[in-house]
């Protein structure tokens, strides 16, 4: 693998993935509004799945322009309920106010990746997956939140699948890696198509 493969996010596990993949990743956290884009996606009527998408190539596209050839990983992961899209908690109350809204319910989550090279997208997936919550205790929510909280405050709808987050749940439907925020398998086939990567 090319040691321009950048992925344009501080996001360990993102990192961690692609790593334990095989490849040869180098991180360069993009600096962009997010909430800024958001908000104005939303206000144009944009669907979550065309925020999610926005938002990676968004990422993509602003470390790409710094990095002359390289292979630019974005990624970005939404959250939608019941056509409501969730961000990152802001505290522990707004933690609890997430999951409780998304208890005994199915909620989708947008896993959007595209790279760029020279600020021009040259691949992008979006994956879903549905996962529904079983109806935990209050006890049990606020347990949670409190034991977990320096884990979970990075994560929309409040919950790492990998780690105790895992209890919430009472099924999930798609690909575990886009849970994890990033399509792995799409994007290692497109490297392999490429001929970025041995296969």
């Amino acid at each position: 693998m090319p040691a321009d493969l950048v992925l344009a996010s501080g996001s360990a596990i993102r990192a961690t993935l692609l790593r334990n993949a095989g490849l040869s990743v180098e991180t360069d956290p993009a600096r962009i509004d997010e909430e800024a884009i958001r908000a104005a996606l939303q206000a144009e009527g944009a669907s979550p799945r065309d925020i999610a998408d926005a938002l990676a190539e968004a990422k993509a596209a602003k470390v790409s322009a710094r990095r002359p050839g390289a292979l630019v990983l974005g990624a970005d992961q939404v959250l939608e309920l019941d056509g409501v899209i969730l961000t990152k908690p802001q505290d522990q109350a707004d933690a609890r106010a997430q999951i409780a809204a998304l208890r005994g319910k199915t909620h989708r989550l947008l896993s959007a990746a595209v790279v760029c090279r020279d600020g021009e997208p040259l691949w992008r997936h979006v994956g879903q997956v549905r996962l529904t919550m079983r109806g935990v205790s209050d006890a049990y929510l606020d347990d949670y939140v409190a034991r977990n909280w320096e884990s979970i405050r990075e994560s929309v709808g409040a919950y790492k699948l990998e780690e105790e987050g895992v209890r919430l749940m009472a099924r999930v439907e798609g690909d575990f890696f886009h849970v994890l925020g990033l399509p792995l398998i799409e994007l290692l086939t497109w490297l392999s198509v490429r001929g970025d990567i041995a296969s």
